[in-house]
């Protein structure tokens, strides 16, 4: 009996290893964050959710978990994309100028001009860009002061890009500046970084562009930045921040199509009676994306599930 018990445990554990992904020496893994789906992860990573369940055993691509560790297939820590501190970024394959020009604090047009690039759309993989505003020795003239509290703001900046740069969201940023709409920010003003105490900004890796096969228009809601990105195929055309769910009432995650359209309609639960509601698509039972005229708060979840953007 107690041989049958021996053997039975060593199958049980030689199973669970063979089912754990592998984690190979230098290979690139991602934790998984609150709110996050395997559709977004794969996204960032330029990868298809095929491919990123395939690499983790997976075999339900709805069911992920906060803290998971995913190993990104195709993907080295020695291969993986930090922002470049030479002066010049190497484009990798599913990059666009959109996010490329995000990842710097720069818009697109900044970015096109100082690479002379008459069509922002065509960017390829190995192409040499300069980061305009660099130096050669990797220094930014627009670095924090070495307190690291304040950043003063730069020609083509916008506020939603600083706030990338230093990990912090928008709303915080413009709330720590007293600052009432974030498209209102000028040439020289002297921002105020909130919660940082360390001189040198942080960067995120940005999510790339889908990898090939997406065509049509589709858009991409990133709960943990509050911000919609539409695209048109792999073309980044308008990005905005929103209101999604409060903690109590989340927005569901997960690929969704539109079911269906109303230029206005009522919407009304507990605690709330809104109607003519502007430009609803519904895309999960009564979950939609809409336009909003209750509030303002755009950058921080306010919602009962829906996705708040502004009307215009």
């Amino acid at each position: 009996m107690m041989r049958r018990i021996v053997t039975l445990v060593a199958v049980l554990c030689l199973s669970l290893a063979l089912a754990a992904p592998a984690y190979a020496e230098g290979s690139v893994v991602h934790v998984v964050q609150r709110g996050e789906n395997l559709f977004r992860i794969a996204l960032r990573y330029g990868t298809t959710v095929n491919a990123l369940a395939a690499a983790n055993g997976l075999s339900n691509t709805r069911h992920i978990y906060a803290g998971q560790r995913l190993v990104i297939p195709g993907r080295s820590s020695a291969a993986s994309v930090a922002p470049s501190s030479s002066g010049v970024h190497v484009v990798q394959r599913g990059q666009n100028l959109f996010r490329i020009a995000l990842r710097y604090g720069l818009t697109t047009q900044a970015l096109a001009a100082a690479n002379g690039i008459a069509n922002t759309n065509r960017v390829y993989a190995g192409q040499r860009l300069t980061i305009p505003g660099r130096s050669a020795s990797g220094s930014a003239p627009a670095a924090p002061a070495p307190s690291g509290q304040t950043y003063t703001v730069r020609r083509g900046d916008v506020l939603s890009a600083i706030a990338l740069r230093y990990g912090v969201s928008t709303w915080t940023l413009a709330q720590a500046n007293g600052i009432r709409n974030p498209s209102a920010i000028y040439a020289g003003q002297v921002l105020r970084i909130p919660g940082r105490a360390s001189s040198a900004p942080s960067t995120p890796a940005a999510p790339a562009a889908p990898a090939g096969g997406n065509s049509g228009r589709w858009i991409d809601i990133d709960l943990s930045a509050q911000r919609l990105t539409a695209y048109a195929g792999n073309t980044p055309v308008r990005s905005t921040l929103v209101s999604t769910g409060l903690a109590r009432t989340p927005t569901p995650t997960g690929r969704y199509r539109v079911y269906v359209k109303y230029g206005s309609t009522l919407m009304s639960g507990p605690g709330y009676y809104l109607p003519n509601v502007p430009f609803t698509m519904y895309f999960f039972r009564g979950y939609g994306i809409h336009g909003t005229y209750w509030h303002s708060n755009f950058g921080r979840p306010m919602s009962h599930g829906c996705v708040n953007l502004p009307t215009p």
